[in-house]
């Protein structure tokens, strides 16, 4: 009897994706992504202004980018990702097509189609690759889990109403409930 045997697709095939279908590529295997509803837009889209002005106010040099922003998180071609929003603090990873290592920062916001892998495989995956924060907006909990990755600290969950430290940048914190 023949063993079945899985698929493993590369970053040709998320190119070649019809026009207007969204994917992301970890470790071979596709995943599908839905398009976001207003909440989650507006959450990115206020999380953007934030965070930038943060980063200008302080004359920070890292640079932020809200999905759609590819990061080819490894130096393969089997691991292709859109974050909602990354921070890169590095100028050398970036080029024309995205950054290519581990940004030091990724916000995720929770969608139905995306909260498993968003606190699984996504969580596996960004630790081991070199983020030092990741957050996982969850919009329904209206809750944030925080991953010091850097200082390798247990992740600390907040809700919307907290004011939020961000690991990388001392001083900044957020609180989620003032930006909707």
């Amino acid at each position: 009897m023949a063993l079945h045997q899985e698929v493993t697709y590369t970053i040709e095939d998320i190119y070649a994706l019809p026009d207007g279908q969204r994917a992301e590529l970890i470790d071979g295997r596709i995943y599908d992504m839905a398009p976001p509803n207003t909440r989650h837009q507006m959450l990115v889209s206020e999380l953007n202004i934030t965070i930038g002005n943060y980063i200008r106010s302080h004359g920070g040099n890292c640079r932020i980018f809200p999905a759609p922003f590819a990061v080819f998180l490894n130096e393969d071609n089997r691991n292709y990702v859109e974050p909602d929003i990354s921070v890169i603090c590095n100028k050398d990873k970036l080029n024309d097509k995205g950054c290519n290592g581990a940004p030091d920062w990724i916000i995720e916001i929770v969608s139905p189609s995306t909260e498993h892998i968003d606190y699984g495989v996504k969580l596996f995956k960004y630790r081991s690759a070199g983020v030092r924060e990741y957050w996982i907006v969850n919009p329904k909990t209206r809750t944030v889990n925080v991953f010091d990755f850097e200082y390798d600290q247990a992740s600390t969950q907040y809700c919307f109403d907290d004011e939020i430290p961000v690991c990388i940048y001392e001083g900044l914190n957020i609180c989620i409930s003032a930006l909707l």
